[in-house]
This record gives structure tokens, sequence and C-alpha cells, in this order.
């Protein structure tokens, strides 16, 4: 399910909200341990142009 919403992130990255949406998807479907690989991924793949997206969406997930 990680690889997979790596994927999908990547393919809707091109609108904030559909970002933002399949991100907060991919949370609620990731186990602890994949939640926090993939707010690393995000941060490293779209952090330049989404970074508040992605720590709004790990706000209250990832401790």
């Amino acid at each position: 399910m990680f690889e997979y919403s790596k994927e999908i992130l990547t393919k809707v990255s091109f609108d904030r909200t559909l970002f933002n949406k399949e991100l907060v998807k991919a949370i609620k479907w990731l186990k602890a341990d994949e939640r926090k690989l993939l707010m690393m991924w995000c941060l490293a793949t779209f952090g330049n142009k989404y970074s508040d997206v992605i720590m709004q969406a790990f706000r209250h997930v990832v401790k």
C-alpha cells in the first residue's frame, strides 16, 4: 500500500486539492511505520511545493 500511495500522490501532484485528498486517504490506510516513511518521502519529493499541506495532513497522526 505504501508504494501504491506514492504512485497516486505522484500522479495527482499537479493539483493541490487532489494531492491533499489523496494524502489524507493514504495516511488512513497505512500502518504507523509506513506513515512515517510516507511523510519523509513526501517532504523529500514535494516539500518545495506542498510542505504546508504535508505538515497539516500529518500533524495529528505521526508522533
